[in-house]
C-alpha cells in the first residue's frame, strides 16, 4: 500500500490537475495564454484592464454600458479607511511593502459592512473592493513612507493610471498611461499558479475573501513567484554596465546560480507576456535614464538563450519597465499583486460557486510503526 502512494508522489505537483476553470488556461507548451477562451496577444493593447476584470469575473467581454458602471464603481472604492492611513504613519520604516500589504488586506475585512455576509453578492462586493482598495493601499503606503501628499482618484481616468499617478504624486504622459495599462492587463491572471492555488486553497475552507486573498499575497511574496521581479532588477543594478554582462553570467553559469526572470514551471518556449514587456520596455527606456538597463536585459537573454535555452519569463522585463515608471525596486512585487488581484478573485468567487475542501494526501517517508518507549527507559 505504501509503495503504491510513493508511485503517484509529484513534487511540487507539476503536471497534477487539482481543479477546473473557465477563468484561464497556459499552453506552456506552445507558449499561449489565454483569459477566459481568448488568447493574451487578442487581448494585450487591444483592452484595459476593467475590461479585463470584467471578463474574468463574468466570462465575457463588456459593452460600453457595462465598463462604464465598472469602472464607476471601482472608482467610487478607490479609498482606504482612515484608521488603516494612520497605521501606516506607525509602521517600521524597514517594512517591505509586500509585508505591509499582506498585513492591510487582512486588516481591511473589518472595515467591510459584508464581512460576514457569505452570499454569493456579498462576495462579489467585496471582491471588487479588493481590487479597487490594493492599488490605493500600495499607493497610499509609499506616499506617506515619502512624507507627501496622497492624491484622490480621477473619475476620468482608468484604474492602472490613477494607481501610478497616486504612486507617483503627479499626472502621466502617454508612454507612462499605456505602460501601466499594458502591465496590469498582462499580469491580471495566470491558471492555477503558487498564489492562485493558495488562494483557492483558503477559500475551500470557507474562509471569507479576505483571507482567500491574503494567502494569495503571502505566497507571491515569495522569490520563486512573484518577488522574482525585485531580484531581476537587484541582479541589473548588481551588474552596473553593459560591458559587464557577459563577466557576471559566466560567474553565475559556472555556480549553477538560478538566474532570475528566466524559465517557467509551465512555459517550455517563451512566455507570450514577456514578448510585450520586452517591447513596452524599450519604448520607456529610450527616453530616459534606464536605458542601459534595457541594453543589459538584451544582453543577458541572449546569452542566456544561448547558453542554456531557457526563455524569459513576465518577470524578466517587467523590472526594466517598473525602473522606467518611476517605481522603486522594493515595490515590485507590490505592482503584481495590484493586477492579479482580479484574477485571485475571479477563481475565489469560482472555488465558492462549487466548493469542495481541498485536502490531498501524502505519502509517509517516515519508519512505521514504531514501539512506544516510556521515559524512564528511553537512552
Amino acid at each position: 500500500m505504501a509503495d503504491e502512494a510513493k508511485s503517484v508522489v509529484v513534487r511540487g505537483l507539476e503536471g497534477v490537475i487539482a481543479g477546473e476553470t473557465r477563468v484561464g488556461y497556459v499552453d506552456g507548451v506552445n507558449g499561449h495564454l489565454y483569459f477566459a477562451g481568448y488568447e493574451i496577444n487578442e487581448l494585450a493593447g487591444k483592452v484595459c484592464y476593467e475590461e479585463v476584470v470584467y471578463l474574468l469575473h463574468h466570462n465575457e467581454l463588456p459593452n460600453q454600458k457595462q465598463l462604464t458602471a465598472l469602472r464607476k464603481e471601482l472608482i467610487a472604492e478607490m479609498e482606504l479607511p482612515a484608521p488603516m492611513l494612520e497605521w501606516f504613519k506607525r509602521v517600521p520604516k524597514k517594512t517591505h511593502p509586500m509585508a505591509l500589504l499582506r498585513s492591510a488586506v487582512s486588516d481591511l475585512s473589518m472595515y467591510d459592512p459584508d464581512a460576514e455576509d457569505p452570499s454569493l453578492e456579498a462576495n462579489k462586493r467585496k471582491a471588487l473592493r479588493l481590487i479597487a482598495k490594493i492599488p490605493v493601499i500600495i499607493a497610499g503606503y509609499h506616499r506617506i513612507a515619502e512624507g507627501a501628499e496622497i492624491l484622490k482618484p480621477d473619475p476620468k481616468k482608468s484604474l492602472p493610471e490613477n494607481f501610478l499617478r497616486m504612486f507617483l504624486g503627479r499626472e502621466l504622459v502617454k508612454e507612462e498611461i499605456e505602460a501601466i495599462g499594458l502591465m496590469f492587463v498582462l499580469h491580471a491572471e495566470h491558471d492555477f499558479n503558487a498564489s492562485t492555488f493558495a488562494a483557492r486553497v483558503t477559500a475551500s475552507t470557507l474562509a471569507d475573501v479576505y483571507a482567500a486573498i491574503t494567502s494569495a499575497i503571502a505566497t507571491l511574496q515569495g522569490p520563486l513567484h512573484g518577488g522574482a521581479n525585485q531580484r531581476v532588477m537587484e541582479m541589473l543594478t548588481d551588474i552596473g554596465s553593459p560591458d559587464d554582462v557577459d563577466e557576471y553570467l559566466d560567474g553565475m553559469l559556472n555556480r549553477r546560480e538560478k538566474i532570475m526572470g528566466f524559465g517557467h514551471r509551465e512555459y517550455k518556449v517563451e512566455d507570450p507576456r514577456a514578448r510585450h514587456l520586452r517591447k513596452v520596455s524599450a519604448r520607456l527606456c529610450e527616453r530616459d535614464r534606464a536605458c542601459h538597463y534595457y541594453k543589459m536585459s538584451e544582453l543577458i537573454e541572449r546569452k542566456v538563450v544561448k547558453e542554456k535555452g531557457i526563455f524569459p519569463n513576465v518577470d524578466f522585463y517587467s523590472a526594466t519597465v517598473q525602473h522606467a515608471l518611476g517605481i522603486p525596486v522594493r515595490y515590485y512585487t507590490t505592482i503584481f499583486a495590484a493586477s492579479r488581484i482580479a484574477g485571485w478573485t475571479a477563481h475565489v468567487l469560482e472555488q465558492l460557486a462549487d466548493n469542495k475542501l481541498m485536502r490531498p494526501r501524502s505519502f509517509f517517508a517516515g519508519a512505521w510503526p514504531r514501539k512506544f518507549v516510556p521515559l524512564n527507559k528511553r537512552k
